[in-house]
């Protein structure tokens, strides 16, 4: 005999499917419609770089951290991007306190991969002496309030933090490397986006909020670079995706993509020709 959860799930499955079917989701969206997205930057005094993302009302906050370090064996004349992501207690009764767990985890790869397969940055500027020292960007995930769709929402809060980063500028003295009292903005290469989808029976639909995630059959994640190309992809859930459902989200994902690639530059790069003039128009 099924559970209660078991039945409750099923009842708002066929609510949701119901809804679907007619082109139309509980919220009342369209199927390939975004929440309202909202972006700050330079939200973190201490931090090089930050940004806070609302996607409905799924929030995450990014911070980075500009450090002098060691390259990695393989690539001994380039930078190093690491990404950390933290699912905080209050965001959702889902989380727990303690170590990053296996949904962290992915969370923070993904979005890793979407930025580091686009080359957002140029790793090999980021070497100051080859194969001795580098500079390492850190970008932290704060997850502060969960309503789905957290993959998004952290990929376009960890560019706009990039996209806000200023760096100190450094020297070389003989094998030391030394920080100046000077700073420069870090150069941003490319706009990498990423768009999921959530399955639900036979429908795809963008953006999913936290209720569609909790019944749906598979998940869809695409990054698109500037130049509408895809530089990663993540499947989740134990659901399948045929080929026409790959087909059709990529079709969706190049469009939602450039729409929130102009949302992500007005916020970032409007605000800072907003402070360079002194105020907004008018002013």
């Amino acid at each position: 005999m099924p559970s209660k959860s078991e039945i409750v799930a099923k009842l708002k499955k066929r609510r949701i499917l119901e809804s679907l079917l007619k082109c139309k989701r509980i919220d009342g969206r369209g199927l390939t419609d975004y929440r309202d997205i909202k972006i700050n930057v330079g939200i973190i005094e201490k931090a090089e770089g930050s940004a806070e993302v609302y996607l409905g009302d799924t929030r995450v906050i990014s911070g980075v951290k500009i450090e002098v370090g060691e390259p990695y064996p393989d690539t001994p004349d380039e930078g190093v991007l690491i990404v950390n992501a933290e699912l905080v207690p209050l965001a959702s009764p889902t989380f727990e306190p303690g170590p990053p767990d296996e949904n962290a985890i992915e969370l923070a790869r993904v979005v890793d991969r979407g930025l580091r397969s686009s080359h957002v940055i140029d790793f090999k500027k980021l070497c100051l002496i080859p194969g001795k020292k580098v500079i390492l960007v850190y970008i932290d995930l704060y997850v502060l309030n969960h309503d789905g769709n957290l993959i998004d929402a952290s990929a376009l809060s960890a560019l706009s933090a990039l996209m806000n980063t200023k760096m100190v500028k450094f020297k070389i003295a003989g094998d030391e490397v030394v920080p100046t009292s000077e700073y420069r903005k870090l150069e941003v290469e490319d706009y990498p986006i990423t768009v999921t989808f959530a399955k639900i029976g036979d429908v795809l639909v963008t953006d999913p909020s936290l209720e569609e995630e909790e019944i749906m059959d598979a998940r869809l994640s695409i990054a698109l670079n500037k130049n509408g190309e895809i530089c990663a992809i993540q499947k989740g859930s134990s659901g399948t995706l045929t080929l026409s459902d790959i087909e059709k989200a990529l079709k969706v994902a190049k469009e939602k993509a450039e729409e929130i690639r102009k949302i992500l530059m007005e916020a970032v790069y409007g605000k800072e020709e907003e402070e360079e003039s002194g105020g907004p128009p008018g002013n």
